[in-house]
Order: C-alpha cells, then sequence, then structure tokens
C-alpha cells in the first residue's frame, strides 16, 4: 500500500495512477518532495528563481 493520490492537470480528477482513466492525461502527486537541510542543489535553484 505504498500509492500515494495524484491528481489529473488536464481534468482535476483524483486518481492512485499515473494516467487518467478519464481524460487520458498525466497525473501529478500532490505532495512536495521531502525536505532536506543539507540539500546539495539549493543554492543553484535559487539563484535560478532570482533569474
Amino acid at each position: 500500500m505504498g500509492q500515494k493520490i495524484r491528481k489529473c492537470k488536464n481534468c482535476g480528477r483524483y486518481t492512485l495512477r499515473e494516467i487518467c482513466q478519464v481524460c487520458g492525461g498525466k497525473a501529478f502527486p500532490l505532495h512536495p518532495a521531502r525536505f532536506s537541510p543539507q540539500d546539495p542543489y539549493g543554492r543553484y535553484r535559487r539563484m535560478a528563481k532570482k533569474g
């Protein structure tokens, strides 16, 4: 039971699969990625965000 709920980007429906059964669109996880204080790439992401 390691599945997590996902949401389709096209129709907005919730599913446990990677592909939406209704519209065939790609479903993405709702939960953000885990945070780590020792993030080795955090500096580069902040620089890219600033522009």
